[in-house]
């Protein structure tokens, strides 16, 4: 079985860390991710946005505590689905992707170009 999810977007919100009980980090990251098409009844541009929970731990969980708002990024893992009961004592499940390797893809700003240099 193969169990692998790719995944390029911008963080919604600032990452959130913790330390587990074993004295890890995890890291809870929201990543946006968007779809575009056209309808073919109107002839409109459509955009549904999407938001994905992702988590992350260890060394792969500290560099993702420095993440912020806005990143580009390309998240690579697997789909993982867990249950759990909340503080009601419903029984509830979640899918998020269980993180293996975050890569930025934000461009660097661009250097101003020094008087007389050609553009």
């Amino acid at each position: 079985m193969f169990n692998n999810v790719t995944l390029i977007g911008y963080l919604g919100s600032d990452a959130e860390s913790c330390t587990t009980r074993n004295n890890s980090t995890l890291t809870a990251l929201s990543l946006a991710t968007k779809r575009t098409w056209k309808n073919r009844e109107t002839g409109a541009r459509e955009l549904q946005t999407t938001r994905h929970k992702c988590v992350s731990f260890g060394r792969t969980a500290e560099y993702a505590a420095t993440l912020t708002k806005g990143a580009h990024l390309q998240i690579i893992g697997e789909i993982q689905t867990r249950e759990y009961v909340a503080n009601d004592g419903a029984k509830r499940s979640v899918t998020e992707i269980r993180v293996q390797r975050i890569t930025r893809l934000d461009r660097a700003p661009k250097a101003e170009n020094p008087e007389g240099a050609a553009a």
